[in-house]
């Protein structure tokens, strides 16, 4: 089986958020599996040089945008086992960030079509071509529309059966929030086609078009980063407007929940922690507890929890509740550590935090990831209490690190997060419903509370370390779903 991610995106090479360790992770998993899994970005300009020196250059060739003809670069890099292709246009990716830019129509117009062309230039037929979020959302209707129709590299491919097929797709939702909407003049002046498929709405969203509409209403499955959130965007309030869309296409949507790369976050072979977990893994979380206090400053307290957030500092991860509870819970025998950056409010706020309770509180306003593992690895408690939360990683990540999360339940955090039940002993965390402040804090006091209950929480801990949420059995489960694609009979064109 052959498979072709296309993303904006992929760790270990650039990143913004949890779309990149996806393309980074799942493509590996995969690997392992048996499935040839390949993965295209575009050539950012700032593409972490220490692999971009040793990117090997295989051709290039024109691609059309609109009345446009532009040049298109392929470079190659394998890396883990999974081989990564690079589309370069300077014109487009020669910036300093990835997204944000006012031509992102009109850049990602060009990626779309680059990343279906450079499969015939280099020769090479995937079964299921794999896209990811609005940045990708154009490539099932070119498909659809255009090159399934009339190239037969694309119609009538040959499987290893030599059964003739159709290159099928599945189209990945990280967050249904970004939509790639822009002007209805996109169709002719990007993609030289007519207003059809605006005037018949499988594109039109607001008066305008949508890539990421596109990407639901033309691929052959529909996925989600977690099962919760599958049924939530079928919902007004979490749908953005694309919620009576997805409910029409139910029965080609699937929640699969993401995992975390277990090479990168494992306690007993962590670089970056203070102390690798032995046996006796809580002795030796006990150690990277005690450092870690001593390198931010704080009190060394080992007989106190500590709380700690690793974030982006906005609404949508749930800063507002932390900020209305801040007192509460600096009046509880705590100590609070947060990491991250975002929203100006929210750093200017957590900083003031720090100013008032400089033995209490230690606020790193930066981007640090080896600082990130010393905070999974020597906290006792993860603070999570997202708006929303189309999967999350952190949740996972603290759960491998022996960290007990605090979730609202939402999206992936429901699905990862069993509450503690003190009477059974089941669970692996502590959750709450409604995104209320009061909630919050009585559900952060609990788990306060239990951590002085050593019974309670070594049963935590236990519980923690020893979820599964590796990607192997992700990966299994997207195999399965190309598997079902790859049955689809031919479109319907």
């Amino acid at each position: 089986m052959n498979v072709l991610l296309v993303a904006g995106e992929a760790h270990p090479f650039i990143k913004t958020g949890g779309l990149g360790d996806v393309m980074g992770a799942l493509p590996k998993a995969l690997t392992k599996i048996g499935v040839d899994a390949r993965v295209v970005i575009p050539n950012y300009r700032n593409i972490n040089w220490n692999f971009k020196k040793d990117f090997k250059f295989i051709k290039w060739f024109f691609v059309k945008v609109g009345w446009r003809t532009k040049y298109c670069g392929v470079f190659e890099y394998n890396y883990g086992g999974v081989t990564y292709y690079f589309l370069d246009n300077e014109e487009y990716f020669n910036r300093d960030t990835l997204y944000g830019h006012l031509d992102d129509g009109e850049r990602f117009a060009f990626f779309d079509r680059a990343a279906i062309q450079f499969l015939k230039e280099i020769n090479w037929h995937p079964d299921v071509i794999h896209c990811n979020d609005w940045q990708t959302g154009m490539i099932p209707v070119l498909l659809r529309l255009e090159y399934g129709k009339y190239d037969d590299f694309y119609r009538n491919m040959c499987s290893a059966d030599w059964i003739p097929r159709n290159i099928k797709t599945v189209y990945s939702i990280h967050n249904i929030v970004f939509q790639g909407a822009f002007d209805k003049h996109v169709l002719p002046e990007l993609f030289g086609y007519d207003f059809n498929a605006y005037n018949n709405g499988t594109l039109e969203y607001c008066n305008g078009v949508s890539f990421m509409k596109g990407g639901i209403n033309y691929s052959d499955k529909v996925s989600t980063v977690s099962h919760s959130y599958a049924q939530e965007i079928q919902t007004p309030e979490y749908g953005h407007g694309l919620d009576g869309l997805l409910r029409e296409r139910s029965y080609a949507l699937r929640g699969i929940l993401n995992g975390i790369d277990y090479d990168e976050y494992n306690p007993w072979d962590d670089n970056f922690i203070y102390q690798k977990y032995n046996i006796d893994y809580r002795v030796d979380k006990n150690i990277n507890k005690t450092r870690l206090q001593q390198e931010l400053g704080l009190p060394v307290r080992p007989e106190v929890p500590m709380l700690a957030i690793v974030s982006r500092l906005t609404e949508q991860k749930g800063m507002n509740l932390v900020l209305d509870i801040a007192q509460g819970i600096v009046d509880m025998d705590v100590q609070l550590v947060i990491l991250g950056t975002g929203d100006k409010y929210f750093e200017d706020c957590f900083r003031g935090l720090q100013y008032h309770h400089p033995d209490k509180v230690s606020a790193q306003i930066k981007f640090d990831n080896g600082l990130a593992h010393k905070i999974y690895a020597g906290s006792d408690i993860f603070l999570m209490p997202s708006l929303f939360e189309p999967c999350g990683l952190g949740q996972l990540i603290a759960l491998r690190y022996g960290t007990i999360p605090v979730v609202r339940e939402t999206g992936g955090l429901k699905d990862t997060i069993n509450p503690f039940n003190e009477y059974t002993g089941d669970g692996n965390g502590f959750s709450f419903r409604n995104f209320n402040a009061h909630e919050f804090y009585n559900t952060v006091a609990y788990a306060v509370h239990n951590f002085y209950n050593k019974w309670n929480w070594n049963m935590l801990m236990d519980h923690a370390v020893n979820s599964n949420n590796s990607w192997e059995k992700s990966a299994w489960e997207y195999k399965g779903m190309y598997e079902e694609v790859m049955n689809f009979p031919y479109w319907c064109i």
